[in-house]
């Protein structure tokens, strides 16, 4: 496997203890990475991966997503529509200003 440019990180609200607590997962934001997966795909972004992650402490802006190296923080991702522009800023090279978390 060669190691992705990107890795996008979309917060699941697990803690410690196993169990999902705060906004994000109440949101849905877990069903979202077959979507993002599969929008990776069609797009030919290869070098791309993306995981859920445990909380990531960003209830007041839930959903979360992250995207490393970039250390781009973005909230209120609640839908297809959010995940499409944020994707589309990364194939530009760009920010999705209107979901960054400043």
């Amino acid at each position: 496997m060669e190691k992705p440019k990107h890795h996008i990180f979309v917060c699941a609200s697990f803690r410690a203890g196993g169990d999902p607590k705060g906004i994000c997962h109440k949101k849905g934001s877990v069903d979202y990475l077959p979507y993002i997966e599969n929008e990776i795909l069609d797009r030919g972004m290869t070098d791309v991966i993306v995981s859920s992650s445990g909380c990531l402490k960003g209830c007041d802006n839930g959903p979360v997503m992250v995207v490393y190296p970039d250390n781009l923080w973005y909230g209120n991702v609640d839908g297809e529509e959010a995940i499409d522009t944020i994707l589309d800023a990364m194939e530009n090279g760009d920010t999705a200003t209107d979901y960054l978390i400043s």
